[in-house]
């Protein structure tokens, strides 16, 4: 599987399907041969088996999927929050064990602190990752990270005082103060409606091309994955979940959504990835 450029191009035919193979063990983020099991009163419960990705700095990844199978336990691995029991997920050669500022996460559900400012929310995470910086330079960060998603209005307000999709954006600046090298996210527009859902797909992508993180990002809305990924990585059922195939994503950055669905490949891919969702591997109810 060949990793997706940052440099985008259209290709030369529309097949840009790849089936799950070995990871590339030299990769900026590498899951090798990984597995993650649970115990239970009868035994371990395999959620995920087998899983190889090779993921590249700065690229843009969506992970795709029925509901259990195993996609928050991956980024999970990412985050450090658990570890594989089998294989190892390693970022820049080096095993993940624990969690660190290097990857920060944001949430479907926003995990601010409600008793505590938007400002003071962002201000939290960078007085605990640079505790050494001078206190001006530390207010200085919030202020261009809450200017940056469009919230300087909103600094002194509290959680409840402000829309859900102002909450997200408190999170995404939250995580980007600290500057991570991985950005993960959880579903971060599910619980939105569709036209603030819309609105910070675009911020997301202008942040996202300014910084050039590398994001991995859990959805189940085809449409987002196609407008925002690099590449769409799809997951077969649980249990003992694993990468089923692997989508490029060749549209032109910076894109446009306009432009992305009046183009037929757009349809091609959509429809691919839908026949894997609800065809090859339906969820069994």
């Amino acid at each position: 599987m060949q990793p997706t450029h940052l440099q985008s191009r259209r290709p030369s035919h529309p097949d840009r399907l790849n089936h799950a193979q070995g990871a590339n063990t030299s990769g900026f983020l590498v899951f090798d041969q990984v597995s993650k099991g649970f115990p239970t009163p009868k035994g371990i419960f395999p959620v995920l088996e087998n899983v190889n990705l090779t993921v590249q700095e700065g690229e843009f990844v969506c992970f795709i999927g029925h509901s259990g199978c195993g996609k928050s336990t991956l980024l999970s691995l990412v985050s450090g929050f658990q570890q594989a029991t089998g294989g190892a997920v390693t970022l820049k050669g080096q095993p993940i064990l624990t969690p660190g500022p290097d990857r920060m996460v944001v949430f479907q559900n926003y995990a601010l602190l409600p008793w505590r400012t938007v400002f003071e929310n962002v201000y939290l995470a960078v007085k605990a990752v640079w505790p050494n910086k001078p206190e001006a330079q530390k207010r200085a960060i919030v202020r261009d990270h809450l200017a940056m998603v469009g919230l300087t209005e909103a600094a002194d307000k509290c959680p409840d005082q402000i829309s859900g999709g102002m909450r997200q954006r408190v999170s995404i600046a939250r995580a980007l103060a600290i500057r991570p090298e991985v950005l993960i996210l959880d579903e971060p527009f599910g619980a939105l409606d569709a036209i603030t859902k819309e609105e910070l797909q675009e911020e997301l992508l202008k942040i996202w091309n300014e910084h050039r993180c590398t994001v991995l990002m859990i959805t189940h809305d085809i449409d987002e994955a196609l407008f925002l990924a690099d590449r769409l990585v799809m997951m077969t059922n649980g249990p003992a979940a694993t990468i089923g195939e692997v989508m490029e994503i060749p549209f032109e950055r910076p894109r446009d959504r306009d432009q992305i669905m009046e183009d037929p490949l757009y349809y091609q891919l959509r429809n691919h990835a839908l026949d894997f969702l609800y065809n090859r591997f339906a969820h069994d109810e």
